[in-house]
């Protein structure tokens, strides 16, 4: 069985919280492969920019020449040659994340999860070695929007016609064996128990639920414990020729291949999927009521989940909005939430806020945990300090701030073959354009003070959050007043 690690998506700008924002499933080998070897020894002998070398300009941002294409049975390809290395990248996103679960909450993660536990011929195990003996890596992933599956292997033809062979009949023909479903489902419904003692999880599932109501959104992605018990193998079959159809599907290709290498490459993959229509797109979710719920959880600390709808992937206020955030609180020490809740009061380890764009609107989010006896005025200081931001905008200071921050950071958004094939699978599957990351750029370094203040305020209320926090009901205690060194600092953060 392979190890279940987080997918890692890069879209540059915004920072999405992942513990509330995108439940997931990803699937990897436990050992090394010779591909990842190769890449790990190529990358430690490549030539770095110093700081010589940059004297004060931003680092140098990789270009990508993006050829795209769609093949006979209506997939959508993003190519990108790159020769450095002899290996090769292949992600194919679908349209086919807990959002397409319907009535069978958790559908999608399951479907997704078993694509690699049975083939014709073939058993788990033999799937699993026959990846390791090639030298290749298998993944797998299942968020609210998306499913995915990934392949990394060696360029040379033998190695990767052998390692594509089994990568198509792992998408193509899973068998969904009996063992196996049962294996999985005792799993997760292993992990519903654990959740009863994790009062972040409990307050996240409630979160979504008040902020989407019966929206697809609103359910864990991995199900509720009700729901998985009665998945069915009919049910996986049914779902795999539905949403796993070519027409369905964006694939994303980096490395050592030539144009008509990648051609004939995606051609197979698509040939080997289910044939199909791209499903429809889900509806946009209608505004919650805000307030405050609370969760009754026997706790030293509190957890503080804010939230409300923010924007879809496809916002033209997205470069503002990703600025406008990392100087309220996405971009750690320094930010707005960070000064006043951590550095000044020592309430806290971390606060955090991100917005999470997805196909429809995706959530806001603010999170954070604090001493159980001063959770009711941790929370009104952030309100505050919400409504502050809104009110004033950022200075010019912490807007030159933090674009030269994303400046400095950005060409990391496309420093590796892994990170260029996550940027393919959001443009594709997004439906961005080729020139996305150019513009994204440009965009940002080009806004003003009152272009930022002016999108936050257009996307954000500070009277319309929805709030939820877990833990226990004990007498509160004033804060303590704001100073450069707090008497007491967060629990669990030692003495520096």
């Amino acid at each position: 069985m392979s190890d279940r690690k987080s997918n890692r998506l890069i879209l540059p700008g915004l920072i999405a919280v992942t513990l509330v924002a995108a439940s997931a499933v990803y699937l990897l080998r436990p050992s090394e492969s010779v591909a990842s070897q190769a890449l790990d020894k190529a990358q430690s002998t490549s030539k770095l920019q110093s700081l010589a070398e940059l004297d004060g300009k931003a680092p140098t941002n990789r270009k990508l020449d993006v050829q795209t294409w769609t093949t006979a049975e209506g997939a959508k390809v993003l190519f990108v040659e790159a020769h450095e290395l002899p290996m090769f990248d292949v992600r194919i996103l679908f349209a086919a994340g807990s959002s397409q679960d319907g009535n069978v909450p958790g559908l999608a993660l399951m479907t997704n999860a078993m694509l690699n536990e049975g083939v014709p011929g073939k058993d788990v195990s033999q799937i699993a070695s026959g990846f390791e003996g090639l030298g290749a890596d298998f993944g797998n992933g299942a968020y609210r929007d998306m499913a995915l599956v990934s392949l990394r292997s060696l360029s040379d033809s033998d190695k990767r016609d052998a390692a594509l062979a089994l990568f198509d009949d792992v998408i193509g023909k899973p068998t969904f064996p009996a063992d196996s479903l049962a294996r999985i489902k005792n799993q997760i419904l292993a992990g519903f128990e654990y959740q009863k003692q994790n009062p972040a999880k409990l307050a996240s599932i409630e979160l979504f639920k008040r902020l989407y109501g019966d929206h697809p959104y609103a359910h864990p992605s991995e199900g509720t414990p009700e729901s998985v018990p009665a998945i069915t193998v009919q049910q996986l079959q049914a779902f795999h020729a539905k949403a796993y159809a070519a027409g369905n599907a964006v694939i994303a290709v980096v490395g050592d291949l030539t144009r008509a290498e990648a051609e004939a490459m995606t051609a197979k993959v698509s040939a080997a999927l289910p044939k199909g229509p791209a499903l429809a797109k889900i509806a946009q979710p209608t505004e919650p009521k805000a307030g405050l719920s609370r969760i009754e959880f026997p706790s030293k600390q509190t957890h503080l989940l804010f939230a409300q709808l923010g924007i879809d992937r496809a916002d033209p206020d997205y470069a503002a909005l990703s600025l406008g955030n990392q100087i309220l609180g996405g971009g750690g020490f320094g930010t707005r939430l960070m000064s006043e809740v951590r550095e000044k009061r020592g309430l806290t380890y971390g606060v955090y806020s991100g917005f999470s764009p997805m196909q429809v609107r995706g959530p806001f989010m603010i999170n954070l945990q604090t001493r159980a006896e001063m959770s009711g005025g941790t929370l009104r200081l952030v309100e505050d300090v919400v409504a502050d931001y809104l009110k004033t905008g950022p200075t010019q200071k912490e807007l030159d701030d933090a674009k030269r921050e994303l400046a400095g950071s950005f060409p990391l958004s496309t420093a590796s073959n892994a990170d260029i094939v996550g940027q393919l699978g959001a443009m594709g599957f997004y439906n961005l354009p080729l020139s996305y990351l150019e513009d994204f750029m440009k965009q940002s370094q080009a806004l003003t003070v009152e272009q930022v203040k002016a999108a936050m305020n257009k996307h954000l209320s500070a009277d319309k959050m929805v709030i939820v926090t877990a833990g226990p009901t004990i007498a509160q205690k004033p804060l303590p007043p704001p100073t450069d060194k707090p008497a007491e600092q967060p629990l669990g953060v030692p003495e520096h």
